[in-house]
Parts: C-alpha cells; structure tokens; sequence
C-alpha cells in the first residue's frame, strides 16, 4: 500500500483520525477533509510526522461543489486516489414523533448523501486506474435500530445497500466497495453519555468491554488493502458480539 492516496471525510477527529493514522502507518498518503480546516490540518501535520504526505481540506460532503473539490484537490495533489473512506457523519438524535424534518434531512444529507457523493466522484478516478477501494462507516444500529435515531439508523442501513451496489456495479473495474459497522466504540461522543446509560450498554455486549477507534482503523485497512483484493460488497461488523 506504500505510495498510495486515501481520502479520509471526517478525517480530522476520533475513527477517522484513527484510520489515518493506520493507513499512514503502512506508507498510505492522507487527505485529510473535514468540515473544520484547523482540525483537518492539525490531523494532517500528525500524518506527515508519520513519514507521509498529507493534504487538509475544508468540505461539507452533502455540497456536490465541495465533493468534486475534494477529488479534483487529492488527484491535483497526488496524481491518484487509491482508497476512498466515506466516513463523515452526523447525529440529530429525537424519538419518531418529535424529530424535527429538518434533523432528518440534516443526517440523511450528511451521511448518506454525502457517502453518494463522494463515492460517484472517486469512481471517476478509480474507474480509469482500474484500481480502487471504496470502504463506507455504516453502524450496528442499521441491522438493529436504535430508538431515537430512526434518521442515524436510516441513513446507515441505506449507506449499507449503497455499499453492495456500488460492490456490483463496479467489480469489473477492479474497484471493491465494502462497510464497516461498528457497535460501542469510545470517542468523545460517547464519553458525553452518563455512566448508567454505559453501563447498561456493556450489559448487551458479550465481550464486556467496549471497542477502540482502532479496532474500526484495523477492519478499515484491512478492506483497504491488497489481500482484500477478493472481497467484495460485505460488512464487517466490530461490536465485541453485540449484533451477530
């Protein structure tokens, strides 16, 4: 994988960070987007001192105008996108009945709208290299719901349809695309939660204990990589056992 380019969204901070820093870690150039430049060029400068090339943009993934940027940036910059993680993603959480229209379209816009976006732009690129590796963060909660994010959870389990078709669209160009669905991962998100909620939370999880930002980078370079050559349309799913 040394030498080639992966764009990262929601590259800046927790999971994607994360899976910059492995990728970075086997030779792979980042570019780093997220919707805050100075998190995306902190996040870049601490991929660089890893020994690679790094590129920090500025982009909301659900502007069709900031997603071709992003493309048109990495393949000015590098020359080739190789690996594409569609990452970037939002929550507007509220039960059925009280959810705003607008927290709806918000989340389906940023995560799954923005996952379309990004992947129809990237396939240009990949389709003429007859090469690429397009790997979408979808979540447990789209084979289990969840209650109060019927918008998160909608938008993860279409994110897991796109994901297969792009997978058969596009497996004669060499491109594979695959999903990575975590379950309890720590980040700053869930560290906001209340001890109770985390406790009842480990009671569901067989392996009682929670997952790591790397235990996603770890699935994601994998899918990323060469030996997944073979491998096609699948979901990983990082949960400790929590959904089987």
């Amino acid at each position: 994988m040394k030498g080639h380019t992966a764009v990262i969204t929601g590259g800046g901070r927790g999971i994607g960070k994360a899976i910059g820093e492995s990728l970075a870690g086997r030779g792979v150039n980042i570019v780093v987007v997220d919707v805050n430049l100075d998190i995306a060029r902190e996040t870049a400068s601490g991929m660089e001192r890893l020994g690679v090339k790094s590129l920090p943009l500025k982009a909301d993934v659900s502007n069709s105008s900031d997603v071709s940027g992003i493309i048109d940036s990495a393949v000015k910059e590098f020359g080739k996108i190789e690996i594409l993680v569609n990452n970037a993603g939002i929550t507007r959480d509220g039960l059925l009945l009280r959810m705003k229209e607008e927290d709806w379209d918000a989340v389906i816009n940023v995560n799954l709208k923005g996952t379309f976006l990004c992947s129809k732009e990237a396939v240009k690129v990949m389709a003429k290299q007859r090469y690429g590796r397009i790997i979408n963060i979808a979540s447990i909660v789209a084979f289990m719901g969840n209650p109060g994010q019927a918008n998160y959870s909608a938008s993860k389990a279409g994110i897991v349809g796109l994901t297969k078709t792009i997978a058969k669209e596009y497996a004669g160009r060499g491109i594979t695309a695959n999903a990575v669905a975590p379950g309890f991962i720590t980040t700053a998100m869930t560290d906001a939660l209340s001890d109770t909620v985390r406790q009842e939370m480990l009671k569901s999880i067989p392996m009682n204990k929670f997952g790591t930002v790397e235990d996603v980078a770890a699935s994601v370079a994998f899918f990323a990589s060469p030996d997944a050559g073979y491998v096609t349309g699948q979901v990983m799913h990082v949960n400790g056992g929590m959904y089987m």
